[in-house]
């Protein structure tokens, strides 16, 4: 089963220019705990995580309301295509040791894909299964 069979194509997305009190609103009103920061063009220039808001903003004693999204945001992010393998994403997760991974296609942010999204299909439950126990093993240890 390829990514595209499983990814979640309607992604919410923030601008790097936005500030980080918008992305906590957009968070928290979708539910989600992360949001990709694209460009205008549509292009993944990184992610930002609650957890990022949390440490890089408010931690660090900065306004969410004057900070932007592209200075808390984390820019190196691992992406998968639309035409990977579910079996590759999994393993990805598991290595960056994320839960979530953009779908990209050409440059442009086209999905997002969940361990949820894998463990939902049947398929793949045990190796997501391993992937999110790799995941907490590595936050309870590091």
């Amino acid at each position: 089963m390829l990514v595209r069979d499983l990814m979640n194509p309607s992604v919410v997305t923030v601008e790097p220019t936005s500030s980080a009190a918008l992305a906590a609103r957009l968070i928290g009103r979708h539910n989600v705990g992360a949001l990709p920061v694209c460009g205008s063009d549509g292009r993944l220039r990184g992610m930002v995580t609650d957890r990022d808001i949390v440490l890089r903003c408010v931690a660090a004693e900065e306004d969410p309301a004057q900070t932007p999204v592209r200075d808390i945001m984390t820019r190196s992010c691992t992406t998968v295509s639309p035409g990977d393998d579910c079996r590759e994403a999994t393993r990805l997760m598991s290595v960056q040791q994320v839960r979530r991974l953009p779908v990209v296609d050409q440059g442009r942010l086209v999905g997002m894909i969940s361990l949820s999204d894998l463990a939902r299909s049947r398929r793949y439950d045990m190796e997501a299964a391993q992937a999110l126990c790799e995941i907490s093993e590595n936050i309870i240890i590091g």
